[in-house]
């Protein structure tokens, strides 16, 4: 609705001259004896100041008794939490202000559809259907208005929420009888009586909700969050288990634990009702359901809860749900990531380090504000003011873990932006090292390895549930890891056991990457062939005592390329593909040095055409034997 004041203040008009010299006067006498004047000096009307708060669709009633002709009503409503933009409504006694306002959204929105400039509609619209009206009189969206009585009579005050947009929150109404200093939204209560509060008139929220799940052995029990309830509520719940042989008990407990009602609690029946009235505030009550019983009799199974405040048909097992919501259900996340470098990759301790950016969505009714309450459409928190904020106001915020970090995260920048509507965006770049566990060496080098950055919700399922943040999460262009190729990657949402030993939600970056294999052709593959080469040249010399010489050195140049490969790769209990290979030379190596050795031996001992007979035979079971023997080996470490 857009700001507009129903009725023009005339107090003043014509007796400024009158009040500035009244008030000269009271400064002179006041300074005189010394008295300091209060801040806001008061008239001899009465005040009343009223708190209480508006819901969705909420219309909160007073009744203003016994009101005389000629006298003024002032009526200011602040809101003071939440995003609340209030609007009043002056009304006689004889029409019922929720069917009142229905038919003003239905005229409006009738007079929208047929062409009408909504600027021109909505106020011409509310003069004829209102006795006094406003929505932003007062400062900022503040609504603020006076109605000089036109006859003797009882009249009805309803406030609700403005109708341009749905908003909701706690308010402060300060009603005045001839006291125009109520529009400044500042004075003080006399202690009179002016309005009381008609709860037949008002419409309160009226809310069903229906929730399944399931109760298993492993998760046996679970809790809902109830909204905050106000005094005068009525709780209805109603559980049945609608498979296996779950026997479901429901508790409804405070904010201390404390059960206040309980329902089949002996778990004798397969269904169980609660039922309270709040005389009182309540913040941060729960229901719990769990399974009946212990040990090997528990009962699970899945149920169907239905919950509702002033729904009295929940108790039936029979009710529709409604648009608003009973219980504060979990909150949904929305997170990615953008991995931008990768700043190390250590195979030896099974880490690597990464430069990421990370951001989640959230949206929580307790971080709603009223925008003319800085003149903004955001706010902005940099570094750790979010969380000392939230700490301030007892706000519980998605805070997580990254679950594979070593030592420290390192946060180069982190900044929180709130929306009027209470939707906020976390965004944080990090640079962390973390743990690598899935690494598989059997192939190496010819490997592909499996990297996750795994971030943990620390709270339970029960307050926030991930979800992927659609077309944030990817991969750098530039990681800056040469050793490595990144071929793909994806994001997973799963539910965990983790640190806080209840089921949290897990968001998995994963990639996958793989090495250049020309550096291991180029420094190894290709030396030890052309080592091997070599080797097989010096079968074609008769000299058998050289053979030897040549035979034994490639054995030391194996054991070299042996410890300069083990260096890049952790104590493992199992063979890579390279160690097969280097396995296989020192065993064939070794074995030549042997034969050269009996060749050598032969001709010493006069035996040359016998030596020589079996040499024929080396010149193609060299290269075979290193064959059989890769093989061989090959399968062993399988």
């Amino acid at each position: 609705m857009l700001t507009h004041r129903k009725k023009q203040i005339h107090l003043f008009t014509g007796q400024l001259p009158l009040l500035i010299s009244s008030a000269i006067f009271l400064m002179l006498v006041l300074g005189y004896i010394g008295v300091t004047p209060r801040a806001h000096a008061q008239s001899s009307g009465k005040i009343q100041e009223l708190t209480g708060q508006i819901d969705p669709g909420g219309v909160i009633v007073y009744q203003l008794v016994d009101l005389s002709q000629g006298q003024t009503i002032y009526v200011y409503i602040t809101g003071t939490s939440g995003d609340l933009d209030p609007t009043v409504v002056l009304l006689d006694d004889t029409v019922d202000p929720v069917v009142t306002r229905e038919n003003y959204r239905t005229a409006v929105s009738e007079a929208i559809a047929a062409g009408q400039d909504p600027t021109i509609a909505v106020p011409e619209i509310a003069d004829q259907m209102f006795l006094a009206w406003d929505d932003d009189s007062g400062s900022g969206y503040d609504g603020a208005l006076a109605y000089t009585v036109e006859a003797d009579g009882t009249y009805l005050l309803a406030i609700g929420s403005t109708p341009q947009r749905e908003t909701l929150g706690q308010y402060q109404l300060l009603i005045g009888v001839d006291a125009p200093e109520v529009l400044t939204g500042e004075a003080d209560p006399t202690g009179d009586i002016i309005a009381t509060f008609e709860g037949d008139l008002s419409r309160f929220e009226t809310a069903v909700q229906e929730i399944t799940g399931t109760l298993s052995v492993e998760n046996p029990s679970t809790f809902y969050t109830l909204k905050d309830l106000k005094p005068g509520d009525t709780l209805y719940a109603f559980v049945e288990a609608t498979s296996g042989n779950l026997r479901p008990v429901i508790i409804l407990e405070d904010f201390g634990e404390k059960p206040i009602r309980t329902g089949n609690f002996l778990g004798e029946d397969n269904e169980g009702q609660v039922e309270f009235t709040f005389d009182q505030e309540a913040r941060n009550y729960r229901l719990n359901l769990s399974s009946c019983c212990e040990g090997e009799q528990l009962g699970v199974g899945d149920y169907r809860l239905l919950v509702g405040i002033n729904a009295p048909e929940v108790l039936s097992g029979v009710a529709t749900p409604t648009d608003n919501t009973v219980v504060e259900e979990p909150i949904a996340v929305q997170i990615g990531l953008k991995m931008q470098q990768i700043t190390s990759v250590d195979q030896i301790s099974e880490n690597f380090g990464v430069v990421a950016s990370m951001q989640m969505r959230w949206q929580d009714p307790k971080l709603a504000f009223n925008p003319d309450s800085c003149n903004c459409r955001f706010k902005t928190f940099n570094g750790n003011a979010f969380v000392n904020f939230a700490n301030q106001n007892e706000i519980t915020w998605p805070e997580f873990t990254l679950f594979n970090q070593q030592g420290r995260r390192d946060t180069q920048n982190q900044v929180v932006v709130v929306l009027a509507s209470g939707e906020a965006i976390y965004v944080e770049r990090f640079s962390a090292t973390l743990q690598a566990p899935d690494f598989d060496f059997r192939p190496f080098p010819f490997d592909t390895q499996q990297f996750f950055i795994r971030i943990d919700s620390l709270f339970p399922e029960e307050f926030f549930v991930f979800s992927e943040l659609e077309g944030f999460s990817e991969l750098g262009e530039q990681l800056g890891e040469e050793e490595w190729i990144i071929t793909d990657f994806d994001t997973a949402i799963t539910t965990e056991i983790a640190s806080t030993q209840s089921l949290t939600s897990r968001f998995s970056f994963g990639f996958e990457a793989e090495r250049h294999i020309s550096f291991y052709v180029i420094r190894v593959f290709i030396p030890i062939l052309i080592i091997l080469i070599v080797s097989w040249f010096t079968f074609f010399l008769k000299d058998y005592s050289k053979r030897v010489d040549v035979s034994a050195g490639n054995l030391l140049l194996f054991i070299a390329f042996n410890f300069t490969i083990s260096g890049d790769l952790p104590r493992l209990g199992y063979l890579t593909f390279l160690d097969t290979v280097l396995i296989t030379t020192f065993i064939v190596t070794g074995l030549v040095v042997a034969f050269n050795v009996l060749l050598r031996r032969l001709e010493l001992s006069g035996r040359v055409e016998l030596a020589q007979r079996i040499d024929r035979y080396t010149i193609w079971a060299y290269p075979l034997a290193y064959l059989i023997g890769l093989g061989l080996v090959t399968w062993l470490s399988d």
